[in-house]
């Protein structure tokens, strides 16, 4: 079971939206090694062929913009 402590901020108040839960350390390396597992996963996943062609067809697009631009200067 995970234990979770409750410790009051230093406001001065009474009031339950004061209250911090703090993560046992344990805890929190395990989050951390599991969030940052994933997002290496995610990381070097391979780009899908769709988006390979759509990024092709932006990159083409951008450079014919970019030459019609330099013949309007001249």
């Amino acid at each position: 079971m995970i234990q979770v402590d409750a410790a009051m901020a230093d406001s001065g108040g009474n009031d339950e939206d004061d209250v911090e839960l703090i993560l046992d350390p344990k805890v929190q390396e395990s989050i951390g090694r599991s969030l940052k597992a994933h997002y290496d996963d995610i990381v070097n996943a391979p780009v899908p062929d769709k988006f390979l062609v759509l990024l092709a067809q932006l990159e083409a697009t951008e450079q014919r913009a970019a030459g019609a631009s330099s013949d309007e200067r001249n």
